[in-house]
């Protein structure tokens, strides 16, 4: 057990105290007498604020201050917790004299308690004045339309940014002549498709607390993906030294990118510094629903040229998504429904990406699984198994004959990244073929492709999906992780990383066990806290596996250097002559042995006198991709349109699985959360732009009991650049469902949907449409 850790299913290391309830989340340990806060939402989608009167409300015993756009701090900003400086626009005000959406925040109140906040929130007088709404993303570049930024916002990168035509970003690329290439096709296959807006829905809401240490200094607990971006950006918003913060993560309940924004941290260290009290900010699940963030709306428009042989000869794909009333990633959302997408089918010689992010007065679109990706996979496979189709082939056989393999690359690699230009790179890993051909034979690909089968008025069909994603942005993320070694030879391992109920600290701790031959019990992590632990970019991107993986390597790694230096001193022996085995190092000359207990002591009390530590960061030039193919049957009801999926498979690549048991649950997890996306969940509005289903019961998320017969197999590959071969996990099972059920439920009964969600109203149309009985 001490020499092998990864390639084991250990249970998570914090599995116990979450079973049992023990394990601390951010409102189990906010400060006692806190002050809450409490926000007051825009009933309005587009307005100006004329004036506030919060005089009634400060009268009120146990009214603590109240804040809003007059007495508070006019810094421009983006939410996005992105690497600085960050692609998303400084569009954003704590509080703005305009509101752009209902659901926008307006004020906040601090008070002894939530029903005191509430009722102080009732008594402040605002009048505002009406101005022109915008919901319709097709319009919102056209003249006449109403402008939602008419201040300063601007962009801090160069970018394509212009508040002045609703455009929060905008991204063109161009690789060979696609006009001479759908000249030569023998065909060409143009279709539009939507996605929807949808939650994050992560069991814990969005919860801050705050407090003054005894030096004045700040601390602020949070449950946030991103501690030290978070740090950053409250201290520019409120303009105090960034060193006067403190960031402590602790347990969260799931965040799925939501937690990715800074959203409430920058609002309690206001109030705190302001009272000189601490304060803790908790929201309501309907605040989580419209008043977050959300996955962006986007319309892919894709047209394409082949020829009879298969290959294609043009590709041109145009996005328009809609930001909402704010851009946060409005810019590498957008980049990456083209990015992620794009290089699957390299061996297109021609081809082009414009996309457009606009604009509108509906809830603000943000970082969300799968992050642009999902948005595009869903026209990207519904568009091949068309070509297919229009061919007279096998999907699964198409597929196979035009993927990325080893050793290829993609000119879009280079062409198009996270908001910019990319990093040219060369798959060095990749069995997508192999997932292909397993996730087949699981669904019994073979036999019911094109039968139609109907058991008991249901008819049955099949499809499939092909994905890949990222492991981290190269050349912008980074890890760190420090280590120091113990008198009973076990390591205390601090790493920037943030978990976020994934189990990577479980996975951290795992590499390093490795890489030290120790039982993963004798390395104590400690993660997420601004003070105590090196830097990390946060929980995004696929990227803590790969990147804080590798730091953590590296470390882990100097540690066994170092610990050799003193095990061949302490033996008389060159450091060559010792043999690297569970817990020791043996002479492999005299099998003379020293542990690494002895080890410890010797550096800590004996002749050596030093603690042994090590730090090591960790980025890369590359991110390279996993992959992913996803098999459903659908079983339709043609004369009510109803739907059940029968069987999902996923089939994914994710280099060497470090963990399989927690690979496993982050792709059925990832699965069943894009099931639920393209089939129940939406968005409903009123006309006035508020959104009526913010809630569980009415928003129609599937849950455990919903989710139909998995099948899931890790197959494996060797990441030459990830720590023991390892890529990323976590998104990539989010691309895949929508397209395959969709491509499935075209399979069953012969109609293509290409808006989203596949609901049975939705069906039901398309079939009697077709003239179908």
């Amino acid at each position: 057990m001490g020499e092998r850790s990864v390639g084991l299913s250990l249970a998570k290391i914090d599995a116990l105290p979450l079973a049992l309830g023990s394990a601390a989340f951010t409102a189990d340990i906010a400060p006692r007498g806190a002050l809450v806060l409490r926000f007051r939402y825009s009933e309005q989608a587009h307005a100006e604020i004329r004036s506030i009167d919060a005089s009634a409300a400060l009268a009120l015993p146990g009214v603590a201050a109240v804040f809003h756009h007059g007495n508070c701090p006019e810094t421009l900003y983006t939410t996005a917790g992105q690497g600085h400086p960050e692609p998303s626009p400084y569009d954003y005000r704590l509080f703005d004299r305009r509101v752009r959406y209902v659901g926008d925040r307006v004020c906040m109140v601090a008070a002894e308690s939530a029903e005191i906040a509430d009722r102080a929130l009732e008594l402040i007088e605002i009048e505002t004045e009406p101005l022109p709404a915008l919901f319709d993303p097709e319009s919102a570049t056209e003249p006449g339309a109403p402008r939602l930024h008419p201040d300063e916002a601007h962009a801090v990168i160069p970018a394509d940014y212009d508040p002045e035509h609703n455009v929060a970003a905008r991204v063109e690329i161009s690789i060979g002549d696609t006009a001479a290439g759908m000249e030569e096709a023998d065909f060409v296959v143009t279709q539009r498709y939507t996605t929807h807006q949808a939650a994050h829905a992560a069991l814990e809401p969005h919860v801050v607390a705050c407090s003054l240490d005894a030096r004045g200094r700040l601390t602020i607990v949070s449950a946030t993906q991103v501690p030290f971006h978070a740090r950053r950006i409250t201290s520019r918003v409120l303009g105090i030294p960034l060193h006067r913060i403190r960031v402590i993560k602790p347990r969260i309940g799931g965040g799925f990118g939501a937690k990715q924004e800074v959203l409430l941290e920058p609002y309690a260290a206001l109030a705190t510094l302001r009272t000189g009290r601490s304060t803790v900010c908790e929201l309501s699940r309907a605040e989580t629903f419209v008043s977050t963030r959300t996955r962006h709306p986007m319309r892919v428009d894709l047209r394409t040229g082949v020829k009879n042989d298969g290959s294609i000869t043009a590709l041109e794909m145009d996005a328009l998504m809609d930001t909402g009333a704010y851009g946060s990633h409005a810019l590498t959302v957008l980049s990456n429904a083209g990015a992620k997408v794009l290089p699957l089918f390299n061996r297109i010689a021609n081809l082009s990406f414009t996309g457009c992010s606009v604009y509108t007065n509906h809830p603000v679109g943000g970082a969300y699984r799968g992050y642009g990706a999902t948005q595009g996979y869903f026209a990207f496979n519904q568009h091949i198994d068309t070509i297919a189709r229009r061919l007279g082939v096998d999907v699964v056989e198409y597929c196979k004959q035009w993927h990325i393999r080893e050793g290829e690359t993609s000119p879009v690699f280079e062409a198009l990244g996270e908001g910019k230009e990319g990093v040219s790179q060369t798959v060095e890993s990749c069995a997508l073929g192999e997932c292909i051909d397993r996730g087949a034979a699981a669904i019994g690909w073979g036999e019911k492709r094109d039968r139609r089968t109907v058991v008991d008025g249901w008819v049955h069909g099949v499809g499939m999906a092909i994905c890949m994603q990222g492991s981290g942005i190269p050349r912008i993320d980074m890890g760190g992780a420090t280590m120091k070694l113990n008198e009973d030879g076990s390591f205390n391992l601090a790493v920037g990383a943030t978990d976020l109920g994934t189990g990577s600290d479980t996975i951290l701790v795992q590499i390093a066990a490795e890489a030290l031959k120790v039982p993963p019990g004798k390395i104590e992590i400690l993660s997420s806290d601004t003070d105590l632990t090196p830097f990390d970019v946060g929980a995004y991107a696929s990227s803590t596996t790969y990147i804080s993986g590798g730091a953590v390597l590296s470390c882990a790694t100097q540690m066994a250097t170092r610990m050799r230096a003193v095990g061949a001193a302490a033996l008389g022996c060159p450091e060559k002559e010792l043999v690297h085995e569970a817990e020791r190092f043996r002479n492999g000359r005299t099998d003379e042995v020293i542990s690494f207990e002895g080890i410890g002591y010797r550096t800590l009390y004996a002749t050596a006198q030093e603690q042994l530590q090590t730090s090591a960061s960790h980025t890369s030039d590359v991110s390279p991709p996993p992959f992913l193919a996803q098999f459903a049957e659908v079983a339709v009801d043609p004369e009510t349109g109803d739907i059940r999926v029968v069987h999902f498979a996923s089939a994914v690549d994710c280099g060497t699985a470090i963990n399989p048991r927690l690979a496993e649950g982050q792709v059925e997890g990832a699965a069943l959360n894009g099931i639920s996306w393209a089939l129940a969940e939406q968005f409903l509005f009123s006309a006035g732009g508020r959104l009526t289903n913010a809630r569980y019961g009415r928003y129609g998320m599937f849950t455990a009991a919903d989710a139909p017969p998995m099948t899931t197999m890790l197959v494996a590959s060797h990441e030459p650049t990830g720590p023991y071969g390892a890529k990323s996990v976590a998104e990539i099972a989010i691309n895949g469902p929508a397209p395959a059920i969709a491509n499935a439920i075209y399979d069953a009964v012969g109609v293509r949907l290409v808006d989203l969600p596949l609901t049975p109203e939705r069906i039901y149309r398309a079939i009697r449409a077709a003239g179908q009985p």
